[in-house]
């Protein structure tokens, strides 16, 4: 199980050395995709490969409450655990749905308002329509999490 783990703190190491390393270096396109491609592809598949890893074969030893050191918990179950990932999902993706349509929506306000300044309480809706996405996925998470 530690050399899991330590794959998968190395592979989100090396995305985030290769990130800032790109950042303030950046280079010409063809030759960013000749040196890097390879390089992240390979890491994604260490990360991913790792958590698969990590799922399949040592969750049950991840997700365990340490024997005495809880106080009398109970342990969580591989079946529990899944049950907690699948109640942040809905959280998750609508926050990432709300955060894709806030962005072009908050833009094309701002250029509204700026040209027509009674505009705003019409973007101002638009934009709440928009995050409200988020708050449906967290209203789901929190019914779901109560069945748990």
């Amino acid at each position: 199980m530690t050399t899991i783990i330590a794959l998968l703190t190395l592979a989100l190491l090396g995305m985030i050395a290769t990130g800032i390393y790109l950042h303030y270096r950046p280079l010409q396109p063809e030759r960013a995709r000749r040196m890097f491609r390879p390089t992240v592809v390979t890491n994604l598949a260490v990360f991913f490969g790792a958590q698969a890893v990590a799922a399949f074969l040592g969750v049950n030893d991840a997700l365990a409450a340490a024997e005495g050191a809880a106080g009398g918990l109970a342990e969580i179950s591989t079946g529990m655990g899944l049950a907690f990932i699948g109640i942040g999902l809905p959280t998750a993706l609508s926050t990432i749905g709300a955060g894709i349509a806030v962005g072009p929506i908050g833009a094309a306000s701002l250029a509204a308002v700026s040209e027509k300044p009674e505009m705003f309480g019409r973007t101002l809706v638009y934009l709440g329509l928009a995050e409200g996405l988020a708050i449906y996925g967290l209203v789901i998470s929190i019914l779901l999490l109560n069945r748990v």
